[in-house]
């Protein structure tokens, strides 16, 4: 049973992403403030897990000090109010699947980011090397795939559709398209950035879920103030029995357990264990976008199996270093490190 669980976890885990992307864009189309999405997202989530991480690290948690309270709120400022809200309006203009396509970007960014840090080798007169590099090239290839190329769509089997349109938003616009899917990656590198920081904060703080929990608080007051200063309308604010209440609801209590989830399947198998498991978040999505009546747009599927091959690519890079290094027989027993502890992490509360 044990061996079986860390895989039901991941099968769970891309399943609440992919609902997460369609109820999100379900509630954008029928006119969700994203801003006030985002701070409710992140006031649920907060509430939901003060009590749980107070309740666990109580006692093991050091000291909070200003140096460190002043590191979380940076790291929340950028890595999860800012970043949230820019990849939510991107999700405006464009799609659920597209939303799903970029998240395979995420991993290979960390990756990638990682090295510039100098916390991840790569050497390019290496086969491994040049492997690493033709994922970042394929990657590049499905986001311009993706922005240039919406083509034909792929008609759902049920033709009752569950969300209406209601918004001015056109999401079939070219130039609104290439924007959004610009803003989703931007949104993917800021996330990135912060996988690879996190590092750095957590051996500073250790303490991993009061860590990321006061990071969601810091992370909803900063939506606050930028939802009041971008949403002017505060009609917008008001909550309805719609698909936006249930959005809001499902987001803010799925940040919370995908936050546990997520940290106890890295410590189970391992950050590459999870990133191999993105692409079900793709496969899902266009599963449930197909359930509800909505269709799929040939350039997404083609750009999100590009984007596919290139975090594979990555991965399987890594696996091939890590052949090499074990076949050196460098310090003997220290030539067999596993491959999974040298990864750099993957976002632990990003959809």
């Amino acid at each position: 049973m044990g061996s079986i669980a860390p895989y039901a976890v991941s099968l769970l885990l891309r399943l609440i992403y992919g609902v997460t992307n369609i109820l999100t864009k379900g509630a954008f189309s029928q006119g969700t403030s994203a801003c006030v999405l985002v701070f409710y997202r992140f006031l649920i989530a907060s509430v939901l897990l003060l009590p749980v991480a107070y309740a666990f690290e109580r006692k093991t948690a050091p000291p909070l000090s200003f140096k460190v309270s002043l590191k979380l709120f940076v790291h929340a400022l950028y890595g999860m109010s800012a970043s949230t809200i820019i990849s939510y309006i991107g999700l405006k203009y464009t799609s659920a699947t597209s939303a799903s396509a970029v998240t395979n970007l995420l991993p290979v960014f960390t990756f990638f980011l990682a090295v510039l840090f100098r916390m991840e080798s790569l050497n390019l007169k290496r086969s491994h090397g040049i492997v690493k590099v033709s994922g970042l090239v394929l990657c590049s290839i499905g986001v311009t795939v993706l922005a240039l190329y919406q083509g034909p769509e792929l008609k759902s089997f049920i033709h009752h559709r569950l969300f209406h349109q209601t918004s001015h938003d056109s999401t079939n616009s070219a130039r609104k398209w290439i924007l959004g899917v610009i803003l989703q990656s931007f949104a993917a590198a800021m996330w990135a950035l912060w996988a690879v920081l996190q590092g750095h904060l957590f051996g500073e703080y250790p303490s991993k879920l009061l860590n990321t929990t006061l990071q969601i608080v810091f992370a909803s007051i900063q939506s606050f103030l930028m939802a009041l200063l971008i949403e002017r309308d505060f009609s917008r604010w008001k909550l309805c029995l719609d698909v936006g209440l249930v959005a809001i609801l499902f987001c803010g209590i799925t940040l919370a357990i995908l936050c546990y989830l997520q940290v106890w399947l890295v410590d189970m198998r391992g950050p590459v264990f999870l990133s191999t498991t993105v692409p079900l978040t793709l496969l899902f999505t266009i599963i449930l976008t197909f359930l509800i009546g909505e269709a799929v747009t040939l350039g997404s599927v083609i750009s999100g199996v590009i984007m596919v091959g290139g975090l594979y690519n990555v991965l399987w890079g890594k696996r091939l270093e890590q052949v090499a290094t074990s076949a050196q027989g460098d310090d003997g027993g220290n030539a067999a490190l596993d491959l999974e502890e040298q990864e750099a992490s993957v976002p632990k509360t990003q959809d």
